[in-house]
């Protein structure tokens, strides 16, 4: 069984431009209607042009009316300054407010990201969602930038052309609407076949990226074991899959491209020169009537083109935002159950009570786990590998939902409990844990940013990771680089541990806590983590049995069963499980 499903695991979702519109562009709508003015003003202004030359050659130069020719260079001055204006205030206003609207998306997709289970995370690469929140959102800006409001704006010039040409010939503007159809229907039929394309080249883009995040991670791997050219090969497959699929759609944007030369530009204007000479030769057409008609038709084919570009942008957008919807779609953990109890001052009593737990339909890997870990008592989980320890701790710790059975916190059944009421009182300290990018001081602080200065210096003693930053230039201030890797294990684990003692929680999480360390180092932690578990309701995942003769109590877990449960001595007495792990350790 997963542990996580949503809709969009079943289908596909798909953003229609209705919904784009509802969601995007309607909420900005006023944005959106200034640049509509904008650019209606723009491409009037853009007709003033062709307009006057009409004016220039039939009336103004036969007359050599020098006052004409003045205040026909004045107009189309003026209106040149005029696209000039309105094309710098649409480029400045769109433009920097889709740029907005694609740091919002960004945020909050990642903050939709982050309230995911864990689950979900253990089921898709970081280096793909990092795709998703950087990558999908970013074809937004051509919905709300200048891309949509340049096809309006193609649309209206394309429609006051055809009616300007029908005004000088009705004829020669049939036959060009010929061609234009044609060339209308090959952009559909390019549409639709390209918008797949680009979803797909977002997820292969995502698998690359998630991949490439994996091989930077684990270079020293990669290194220790000369495997830089499987390496090598493996990310040129993914790239080489990448170019594939942009060669499809290259393939259709060149179709477009390829139709409009042919029936645009060829057919089109070699028809137009033939008809308007035919029409000047028998006189019943003015030169600047041809003139006005060729300027015209190139402000209607123009936008055609340009709209078939914006169009393929548009395509590549929704594509974008189809992947987006994806994971908006999906159900936030809190939301997962009906989480309705705000958990205050607990007490930290936890109780399993018949749990069971799948990561797959049908493959248990807990099977019907009972015990009571009270208010302040430390409950060790011991066994070999793969028998479970961290999944019961994972539920515990709520990063897991149980298949069947019970788990309660201060009695209260922690399936309906806030996830963050009860995370507020929750610390761990994992085997190898994370260490952001940055100083010391701030990974310590991670937990209680605003803790005084005192409540810092506390955990670090408490934790001896002065022991070694006082030897350190910058102290509690020196960068440890990404993931701690300045740092030695042991070093590293100190300051984990520094962290949780922040923290001030009342449940607890160690998962071999003390793993990395040397004998010399044990010992000191070994004194922090008696503090740090005083009061506190702890687990503790342990390879090491020596350190926890001192445990409450002894979960041994085989298989995913408790196969014994005790104190240090009852389970030696016992001479079971337990009793063969311990003096084989002892012997070591």
């Amino acid at each position: 069984m997963r542990e996580y499903n949503t809709t969009s695991d079943k289908k596909k979702s798909k953003v229609s431009i209705i919904k784009a519109f509802k969601t995007i562009i309607w909420p900005r709508r006023n944005l959106v209607f200034t640049g509509l003015i904008l650019i209606i003003f723009n491409r009037i202004a853009g007709l003033i042009l062709p307009w006057k030359s009409k004016t220039l050659l039939d009336d103004v130069v036969p007359s050599k009316d020098m006052g004409q020719l003045y205040e026909l260079l004045l107009i189309v001055g003026a209106a040149i300054l005029i696209q000039a204006t309105t094309s710098f205030l649409l480029t400045r206003i769109l433009s920097v407010q889709a740029q907005y609207l694609i740091s919002e998306l960004r945020a909050k997709v990642q903050k939709k990201v982050l309230s995911l289970p864990i689950s979900f995370f253990d089921n898709t690469k970081s280096g793909s969602l990092v795709s998703r929140i950087m990558s999908d959102v970013e074809g937004v800006r051509n919905l709300i930038g200048t891309g949509l409001v340049q096809m309006v704006g193609g649309i209206f010039t394309a429609i006051v052309s055809i009616g300007l040409l029908i005004s000088i010939n009705p004829w020669m503007t049939l036959f060009v609407l010929v061609p234009v159809s044609l060339f209308g229907l090959v952009a559909l039929k390019a549409f639709k076949y390209i918008r797949p394309i680009f979803r797909r080249r977002g997820e292969i883009n995502a698998q690359v990226k998630g991949r490439l995040t994996e091989t930077l991670a684990g270079v020293r791997v990669i290194k220790g074991f000369g495997a830089e050219e499987q390496e090598n090969k493996i990310f040129e497959k993914g790239v080489d899959r990448l170019f594939q699929n942009v060669k499809k759609s290259l393939t259709a944007t060149a179709l477009m491209t390829s139709s409009s030369t042919f029936l645009l530009a060829g057919i089109a204007s070699t028809g137009i020169m033939g008809i308007g000479g035919y029409y000047m030769m028998q006189e019943t057409m003015t030169s600047g009537e041809f003139l006005s008609f060729t300027m015209y038709l190139a402000f209607m084919i123009a936008p055609i083109v340009q709209m078939s570009n914006i169009g393929s942008q548009l395509t590549e957008a929704l594509a974008g935002l189809d992947r987006t919807e994806e994971l908006m779609n999906m159900t936030p953990e809190e939301e997962i159950e009906d989480r309705t109890i705000e958990l205050k001052n607990i007490k930290g009593d936890i109780v399993f009570d018949d749990v069971s737990f799948a990561y797959e339909e049908n493959k248990d890997v807990l099977h019907n786990i009972s015990f009571k870990a009270s208010s302040g008592s430390v409950t060790a989980l011991v066994g070999s590998s793969g028998s479970g320890k961290s999944t019961l701790a994972g539920l515990a710790a709520t990063f897991l939902n149980a298949k069947s059975g019970l788990i309660t916190i201060d009695d209260y059944d922690i399936s309906k409990v806030k996830l963050r009421s009860f995370r507020r009182n929750l610390g761990v300290v994992l085997q190898d844990d994370f260490l952001f990018e940055g100083t010391i001081k701030e990974n310590i602080l991670f937990p209680r940013p605003n803790a005084s200065d005192d409540q810092l210096q506390q955990a670090v003693k408490a934790a001896y990771v002065n022991e070694f930053t006082d030897r350190f230039e910058n102290g509690l201030d020196t960068l440890i680089g990404e993931r701690g890797v300045k740092l030695s294990g042991g070093q590293r684990q100190r300051i984990a541990i520094a962290r949780a003692i922040l923290a001030d929680p009342k449940i607890i999480i160690l998962d071999e806590a003390t793993s990395n360390l040397d004998t010399e180092s044990e010992a000191l932690i070994q004194k922090s983590l008696s503090k740090l578990m005083d009061g506190r309701t702890t687990f503790v995942i342990a390879h090491r049995l020596s350190t926890i003769k001192k445990a409450d109590q002894i979960l041994v877990i085989e298989s995913g069963r408790i196969a014994e449960q005790g104190t240090h001595d009852e389970l030696i007495t016992a001479q079971g499980r337990y009793f063969d792990l311990y003096t084989y350790q002892a012997r070591i």
